[in-house]
């Protein structure tokens, strides 16, 4: 039988050369022993070992999501019990519950002739659903709260989402131990926390009715409609009429102080469509995401429809700008998605007076005296007034 040095011996002769140059004894020696003995370890163990590390970090963050989440139910909670005078006396637990689960079901994206005007109708009666569940939880309460009660919903219920969607692919990935579900998982979880932490800082400015990231559009278009008769054009949404160097302008935003987007591309179809009004020139302002690297708060210009959402809006516009060979002029403020729906930053707001003289630059440069401008401020108006 071969003795544990002799196998030393022979091991160093291997490793290093003849077995006489090798000291069995020596420090060198054990280190290539214990990493040859480690590495059937890790060819067996070396991916449970990491899944469970992965796991551990996962848990971490939806222990975080899951406090974010029970916060923002209960902050909804506390602000139709006590911000808003009403005359229920029930408990409105079970209304806000009721809320955070209610979904939408996209239409089928397989019918020739398109889905935008399948998705305008869902979208429409979704809104009217939610607006209607929001009043009836809310009995009492002016158009301003209810808006800000519905804002701090939809907030409450993006971060119940987020964490029901973290969680399914935790449970999935622990009770299948898959690399690939957890490392997906793993990699996209500090931009889910971003998002989560944005939403959960929105609903302090909602309930304050303070103006946010995305309303610097709907705040320049405000500016200029100060004094002047203010016209509605679609639901939720007023325009003005203005004179600027020979150039009439239409002025479009949504009505504010309420928190709401508005209908733009309703208002500027009803506009320029059915109503006639000759439109020589649109004009758009917008909040935009920056790319890393890039300054919040810097200013752009560019061509086309400005404008976010799921697209029913930009293809109202684009519809009625292409058929009437309307040109689409944008202007973009640069931001973050955590600047966007949180309490506006002084960067943001610094950038207001730059563009406007970008708006204004932009439509002498663009259009001729005697021609008609539509300028329209997209974006959600919480705070701002007109």
């Amino acid at each position: 039988m071969l003795s544990f040095s002799s196998f030393l011996s022979q091991l160093g002769g291997l490793l290093g050369g003849s077995g006489s140059e090798f000291d069995p004894n020596s420090p060198l020696m054990w280190v290539y022993i214990v990493s040859i003995a480690i590495i059937p370890f890790f060819m067996m163990y070396a991916q449970k070992f990491q899944s469970r590390l992965i796991l551990g970090e996962i848990s971490k963050s939806l222990v975080k999501l899951k406090r974010m989440k029970e916060g923002a139910r209960k902050e909804a909670i506390d602000y139709v019990k006590t911000a808003i005078k009403t005359s229920m006396s029930s408990d409105p637990a079970a209304g806000v519950d009721r809320f955070l689960e209610y979904f939408t079901i996209m239409p089928v994206d397989l019918d020739p002739n398109g889905i935008v005007r399948k998705l305008d109708h869902i979208m429409r009666t979704r809104d009217e659903r939610l607006r209607a569940e929001v009043r009836k939880l809310c009995a009492g309460a002016n158009d301003q709260e209810v808006s800000k009660v519905e804002n701090i919903l939809e907030a409450a219920t993006a971060l119940n989402m987020i964490y029901k969607i973290v969680r399914h692919f935790y449970l999935m990935g622990k009770r299948t131990t898959s690399m690939f579900v957890l490392v997906q998982l793993q990699m996209v979880m500090p931009l889910l926390l971003e998002e989560a932490e944005a939403l959960q800082k929105a609903i302090n400015a909602f309930k304050r009715g303070q103006p946010i990231g995305d309303g610097i559009g709907p705040m320049v278009v405000g500016k200029m409609m100060l004094g002047k008769e203010k016209k509605p054009a679609a639901r939720e949404t007023v325009y003005s009429e203005d004179e600027y160097k020979g150039r009439k302008l239409y002025l479009l935003k949504a009505e504010g102080p309420a928190g709401t987007v508005g209908r733009p591309g309703e208002a500027i179809t009803r506009l320029a469509g059915d109503m006639g009004i000759k439109i020589d020139a649109i004009v758009m302002i917008d909040a935009a995401l920056k790319l890393e690297g890039e300054r919040t708060g810097d200013v752009a210009e560019g061509i086309g429809a400005a404008i976010g959402g799921i697209g029913v809006e930009k293809y109202q516009i684009e519809d009625v700008a292409t058929r009437l060979d309307i040109p689409v002029y944008a202007v973009i403020v640069k931001e973050s998605v955590q600047d966007a729906i949180t309490i506006m930053r002084k960067e943001i707001a610094e950038a207001f007076v730059k563009v406007t003289n970008t708006v204004y630059s932009v439509i002498e440069d663009k259009t001729s005296e005697g021609q008609s401008v539509m300028v329209i401020g997209v974006g959600n108006t919480m705070g701002v007034g007109q």
